[in-house]
């Protein structure tokens, strides 16, 4: 099926995606992690087909989701032909990005941090 719970591109890529205790990180290594909360992250979008057949003809509707609907709107914006997989565009508040694939169950962490 592909990866599931890793960082598959942009900075931190093939890094794995940990949940301990509703903490969700990036693991660098043994000791280093970065944290995906509101402190962290700048911003993020869901990645569905809709949203990648927009950014191919150059309209972010995702993002203006995002904007309208908020993070507990988009679980409304899911595939539903994959909806045990979630890929997630994420801004760090560094200005580095990172394409997230993470199951459902660590996907609601995930927005959860983000409060």
């Amino acid at each position: 099926m592909g990866a599931k719970n890793r960082v598959i591109a942009g900075d931190y890529m093939g890094k794995p995606v940990t949940g301990v205790a509703g903490i969700v990180q990036i693991c660098i290594d043994f000791k280093t992690f970065i944290s995906l909360n509101k402190f962290e992250v700048d911003s993020y979008d869901v990645i569905t087909e809709d949203t990648r057949k927009s950014a191919a003809s150059g309209v972010a509707r995702g993002a203006v989701g995002v904007a309208l609907l908020g993070p507990v709107g988009m679980l409304a914006g899911l595939s539903a032909k994959n909806k045990s997989i979630v890929t997630l565009a994420v801004r760090f508040k560094d200005g580095k990005n990172s394409l997230l694939e993470v199951d459902e169950k660590m996907y609601k962490k995930f927005v959860k941090s983000m409060f």
